[in-house]
């Protein structure tokens, strides 16, 4: 696009509003008006210049402050959303069938609405996520197109303006003085003495300070970016771990979220306060019971050996024994092992003793595992017992079919084939806890014998590296709010007219009281002119202290 020449003779960029070295308006809009818009300096701006291609259009459409106002009201209502029932990590299942039959038992309709919907892992989701990156690329492209003409033409400003962007500025003043060349030397001593950089060129001076408030915002923004760029991360594998584990006495698992590592829990230790020892407590324990003073789990840490196959639990290599206590956590390569629940006398195996109805003859007993059951169970002679079905925690028959709350044996319940040599087709028998159906009468039946059980450990394994972009994001946001908070950019200029003509104008960003105090200060001292203040009609001339007599 061509480049607009002004009348001073200098080539302005398309789309500028005010000459970036006379401060001349450029535009129909801007000649006609009483004050002009000194946001960026009557810059051109590439969102308000650039229109045609795709890449125009996409960089315009960022750059708009209503798009990224909708975009945070996006987030912020879709993160609240994500908070009116648990979120997936917190849900105690873990297939998708559970998760879904725990908010449909816990909260029917809308739960289940909230599962189908994606809510329940909804920081997680691929469109949550979108909508965060579209936030940090709506607040980067809003910053660039604003602050890059706002640098060029604060770097590039002129000490002397024309008449004309005097007169258009909020603060304006205009008359005639004793000594013009007097009252020039004293307001730049004055305006030195208020701590102003002043300029002074051609009998104009330009007394500014404060310039660097007008980056806070953007300082603000780059705080913000780094702040959602550690969001993001936390969706990238390594990057951020939060995943429990529960492990049963003397079971070993891989570590969720920290290939290579093992844990084996050795044992789980559960102390409580006692009355005898413990004589503070004698009143709370009467009143509630049972109070737990210490729970920990003694652990095993193991890595696979080198050069062994993914999953390997034969070859692994001993790291350390540790006690895992609340607020302790085992340490190890940048992971976090917390203890966060237990679950005592948790269900191990049951075993089961097939007898023969009519003598009351037993043919042997079977142990089922409850976490790995097997198959068949041989008892000799021909006799076996084939587990059919298993339901770990058995919660009633829905629609015909027996169904099981989650993987955990709370409530274990079993189908049973019963095959021996005088029926050696087998007979069917659902077994649980104080329940038996048969589907007709059975000859034979399997009778509970004993339970064996264990406590189980609840952990958290966590491992956070965006913690510290997190911080330094948060940092810089706070930075850049006190900079564009607590200062302001005040700018001065006096500039001599025909003979002893004195001509002024102020501009700030904020704080218009601040600068006319400045003014008035530098006025009384230099005798300058009286000005007014075009916007605040109270505040005009009539009620500025002090005149030139």
């Amino acid at each position: 696009m061509s480049k607009i020449t002004c009348q001073c003779g200098h080539e302005n960029p398309f789309g500028t509003v005010l000459c970036e070295r006379c401060g001349r308006p450029q535009t129909e809009e801007a000649k006609k008006s009483k004050l002009i818009d000194m946001r960026y300096e009557g810059s051109a701006r590439r969102s308000q210049t650039y229109k045609r291609s795709i890449i125009d259009k996409i960089w315009n459409f960022f750059s708009s402050v209503k798009i990224g106002v909708s975009i945070i009201i996006a987030v912020l209502a879709t993160s609240a959303i994500g908070t009116l029932f648990p979120q997936k990590l917190f849900v105690p299942a873990s297939t998708e069938v559970d998760i879904l039959a725990y908010y449909e038992k816990h909260y029917g309709f809308a739960g289940t609405l909230y599962y189908k919907l994606g809510f329940y892992d909804m920081y997680n989701s691929w469109w949550f996520i979108t909508l965060v990156g579209m936030l940090g690329i709506s607040i980067i492209i809003a910053s660039i197109d604003r602050v890059v003409p706002l640098y060029k033409s604060l770097k590039k400003q002129r000490t002397k303006r024309h008449v004309s962007f005097m007169r258009r500025q909020r603060i304006y003043g205009l008359g005639t003085v004793e000594d013009a060349d007097d009252s020039m030397v004293k307001a730049e001593e004055k305006l030195k003495a208020l701590r102003y950089n002043v300029k002074t060129e051609d009998g104009a001076i330009l007394a500014e300070r404060g310039r660097f408030s007008r980056w806070g915002p953007y300082v603000n923004h780059t705080g913000l970016i780094i702040f959602l760029l550690g969001v993001l991360l936390r969706g990238l594998p390594g990057f951020y771990v939060d995943e429990p584990l529960w492990l049963r006495e003397g079971e070993t698992r891989a570590i969720p979220g920290a290939p290579g590592y093992y844990l084996q829990n050795n044992q789980f230790i559960l102390e409580t306060y006692s009355k005898e020892e413990d004589a503070e407590f004698s009143q709370a324990i009467d009143r509630v019971g049972t109070i737990v003073s210490n729970y920990q789990s003694d652990v095993t840490l193991y890595k696979e050996a080198e050069g062994g196959l993914p999953g390997q639990t034969e070859q692994l290599e001993f790291v350390k024994d540790y006690s895992i206590i609340v607020n302790k956590p085992l340490n190890f390569d940048g992971f976090n092992v917390f203890q966060m629940d237990y679950q005592l006398d948790e269900l191990k195996s049951m075993t089961f003793q097939l007898t023969e109805k009519a003598s009351d003859t037993s043919l042997g007993e079977f142990t089922v595992d409850l976490i790995n059951p097997e198959p068949i169970y041989r008892l000799g002679e021909g006799t076996y017992v084939e587990l059919k079905d298993f339901f770990p925690d058995y919660e009633g028959v829905v629609d015909g079919e027996p169904k099981s709350r989650s993987p955990i044996p709370n409530n274990p319940a079993f189908i049973f084939k019963m095959v021996t040599p005088v029926k050696p087709d087998g007979e069917m028998s659902f077994v649980a806890i104080r329940e038996t159906f048969e589907t007709e009468l059975n000859d034979y039946k399997a009778t509970f014998v004993s339970a064996e059980t264990r406590n189980a450990t609840g952990l958290v394994i966590r491992k956070d590296k965006t913690l510290y972009i997190l911080l330094l994001g948060g940092i810089i946001f706070m930075i850049g709010v006190a900079q564009g908070s607590y200062w302001n950019h005040r700018r001065i200029w006096i500039q001599k007219g025909e003979g002893d003509e004195l001509v002024l104008a102020g501009h700030t960003n904020k704080n218009w009281f601040g600068l006319k105090k400045d003014l008035d200060t530098v006025k009384d001292f230099a005798k300058l002119p009286l000005y007014e203040d075009r916007q605040d009609a109270e505040s005009s001339s009539d009620e500025v202290k002090g005149d030139n007599s």
